[in-house]
């Protein structure tokens, strides 16, 4: 049980720390302004329709990354049945994602990708993952 309990907390410590590692890293080659204010959604907008695809990519590529890191890390250190990690995992990611895609407007096939990308992060993750990948059933 503690070692579930750690895997449910590396994994998810793992893919927010590498969401927060590649973001960083866009918002390193990607730069916003300086009076750029990210707690009201109208200024921001603006702002989100200028970028260039690639800085858009930086946030997208980072959500598949974590997702996939985190919940297979989780996987590898946990007892139970992958899919829990992964269920847990990547819909925290999932629900983090559509937080912010909410509070902060993005272009819809930038939204729609990503959500889709991170659904297919996890069961990619949970198709590398060591051992049974359904759910118990009472014959376990």
């Amino acid at each position: 049980m503690i070692r579930n309990a750690a895997a449910f907390v590396v994994g998810i410590v793992t893919a927010f720390g590498l969401i927060w590692f590649i973001e960083l890293l866009g918002h390193t080659i990607y730069p916003p302004p300086a009076d750029l204010d990210f707690s009201d959604p109208e200024a921001i907008r603006p702002y989100i329709a200028t970028l260039p695809v690639l800085a858009l990519l930086f946030p997208m590529f980072a959500w598949f990354v974590g997702t996939f890191a985190g919940s297979l890390v989780a996987c590898y250190i946990g007892e139970a049945r992958p899919i829990l990690f992964v269920g847990v995992v990547g819909g925290l990611v999932l629900a983090a994602t559509i937080a912010n895609l909410i509070v902060i407007p993005h272009p819809l096939w930038f939204s729609i990708i990503s959500a889709l990308g991170i659904v297919a992060s996890a069961w990619l993750a949970l198709q590398i993952a060591p051992g049974p990948k359904g759910l118990p059933d009472d014959s376990d």
